[in-house]
């Protein structure tokens, strides 16, 4: 009985099976009689055409004259002439020396002014005698041959110098020059005072330091009392005491006929003066 009923579904089966092969086969047949019975498509053709290109006559050749290169010296430019060869670099260390000018020397009326000086122990004839010597040593240079020189003098009445010491010096050649100038100086008017004439003087060769012009109106008045140990004994001989200095001219003499000596001072002594007075007792020296 089973097998009965399961007869007429199996058919079926079978049925639609074959009928779907059919149509498969039948389906791959009309796409291959289509593709074989199909006209290929056109396809575009293109067609290129070389024509030969027209001669063209050359231009003549032009003739340029020959002419001679200008050196090479002529053609390099200032600019191209510092690029191709720099400036050597400057040493800022290095600088030119500082020079100064050797004073003027004094004049006959500065001398003849100094000659009749006496005060303070002859200082306007001291002063002049140093001008002189600066004056005739030239031009001091910043360098090794800069410097200091304090010589020890003595000069006659007649102001012949008759002694030439040297007490200390901060270079030689600044005293060979001094010396020198010296020796070259043309002759001294007499002292003032008619008897020799000793005193120290500074002579300063540099382009730093210049002898500064002395100040006269304080000189009529006596100079205060230095101190001084009397008792002091060097352990020879009988201890005494120190003896009491000579009065110079100027304070044995008239204070009206002192006071016609004394010159006008100049601006440049009065400021100098000052700024001596500044630096001795200045508020930096006193520690304020």
């Amino acid at each position: 009985m089973q097998h009965e009923r399961d007869k007429p579904l199996l058919a079926i089966v079978l049925s639609v099976a074959l009928h779907a092969v059919a149509l498969t086969l039948a389906t791959q047949y009309a796409f291959g009689v289509s593709k074989q019975d199909a006209p290929p498509p056109d396809e575009p053709i293109m067609v290129v055409e070389f024509l030969p290109v027209p001669e063209v006559a050359a231009p003549p050749p032009q003739t340029t004259p020959i002419t001679t290169p200008p050196p090479v010296q002529q053609a390099i430019t200032p600019d191209i002439a510092l690029a191709s060869a720099p400036p050597t670099p400057i040493d800022p260390t290095e600088r030119a020396p500082i020079t100064m000018d050797a004073p003027p020397a004094p004049s006959a009326q500065d001398w003849a002014f100094a000659a009749k000086y006496p005060l303070k122990n002859s200082k306007a004839y001291r002063y002049t005698w140093g001008q002189q010597v600066r004056s005739l040593m030239g031009t001091a240079v910043e360098g090794p041959d800069q410097g200091v020189v304090r010589f020890r003098i003595e000069i006659a009445p007649d102001g012949t110098m008759t002694r030439l010491e040297t007490l200390w010096t901060t270079s030689a050649a600044a005293e060979q020059v001094a010396r020198q100038a010296i020796a070259r100086m043309p002759p001294s008017p007499p002292t003032p005072t008619g008897k020799p004439l000793v005193f120290e003087k500074t002579i300063s060769f540099s382009p730093f330091v210049t002898d500064i012009p002395p100040i006269y109106k304080d000189d009529c008045l006596p100079d205060p009392p230095s101190f001084a140990n009397r008792f002091a004994w060097n352990g020879q001989g009988q201890p005494g005491q120190a003896e009491t200095p000579t009065p110079e001219p100027g304070e044995s003499m008239a204070m009206e006929d002192c006071l016609k000596l004394l010159p006008q001072d100049s601006i440049e002594a009065e400021a100098a003066h000052d700024q001596r007075q500044l630096e001795q007792w200045g508020s930096s020296k006193l520690g304020r």
